[in-house]
């Protein structure tokens, strides 16, 4: 029988783990590659071509989302891409949504229905958490019409910007972006610009902030600022 190969996305090497060994007990799961943040995942994702990545939204370098928006547009065959997130509120599952991602489980999720997640969606079908579906249940007309927010958001800013965003919302200044992205200070400075006038912001605090309740970074990335 052949196995279904996964990438697992996660910044904890003990979920990662953990993950590897729960699925690994399944007999039907092949883990071919693990990455501790967005970057990485990004790259093993067009390096292994695994079946299903196993994506957590809150991570360094690049988060979770914008991961999974690069791999679905980067990578041929796209793999399915399941969120495995401890955030269960609207608004992020909303925009996996919006980005094309087949599932959506909470990290307190069993690891029958993890293993039941990953079948399914390699079969071409959607999954979520029962209480994330519950949820969803009889509201997708209006689910639909409110990721324009989050429709938006990708638009709006280009893939560096996001980048951009990210780094600096995490408290990085704009020398350690320009060294992390390999770019001049002078055109992070631009791109810092650019984000704030588009966003309508005025400084660090708002970007992080706007940050924040876009699930780019969680809360306690940079709480100090606020």
């Amino acid at each position: 029988m052949k196995r279904i190969t996964v990438l697992l996305a996660d910044d904890h090497a003990v979920i990662r783990e953990g993950l590897r060994a729960l699925l690994e007990i399944e007999g039907d799961f092949e883990v071919i590659g693990e990455a501790a943040d967005g970057l990485q995942a990004v790259k093993l994702a067009k390096e292994l071509c695994p079946a299903v990545v196993v994506m957590d939204i809150a991570m360094p370098q690049l988060n979770g989302l914008e991961a999974t928006r690069r791999i679905l547009e980067q990578v041929s065959p796209p793999p399915k891409i399941l969120i495995l997130s401890a955030h269960a509120d609207d608004a992020y599952v909303e925009q996996v949504i919006a980005l094309g991602a087949a599932g959506y489980l909470v990290k307190q999720t069993s690891a029958q229905i993890l293993a039941k997640a990953i079948r399914e969606i390699h079969q071409g079908k959607v999954f979520y958490s029962p209480s994330i579906a519950k949820r969803l249940s009889g509201q997708q007309q209006e689910l639909q019409r409110r990721t324009g927010r989050t429709k938006k958001f990708a638009v709006n800013l280009t893939s560096r910007e996001r980048e951009v965003l990210q780094l600096v919302a995490e408290g990085r200044a704009n020398k350690e972006v320009a060294s992390e992205l390999e770019i001049s200070v002078k055109t992070v400075e631009k791109h810092r610009q650019s984000v704030m006038r588009k966003l309508g912001l005025h400084d660090t605090a708002g970007l992080t902030r706007y940050a924040i309740s876009a699930g780019i970074i969680e809360s306690s990335v940079q709480s100090t600022i606020l």
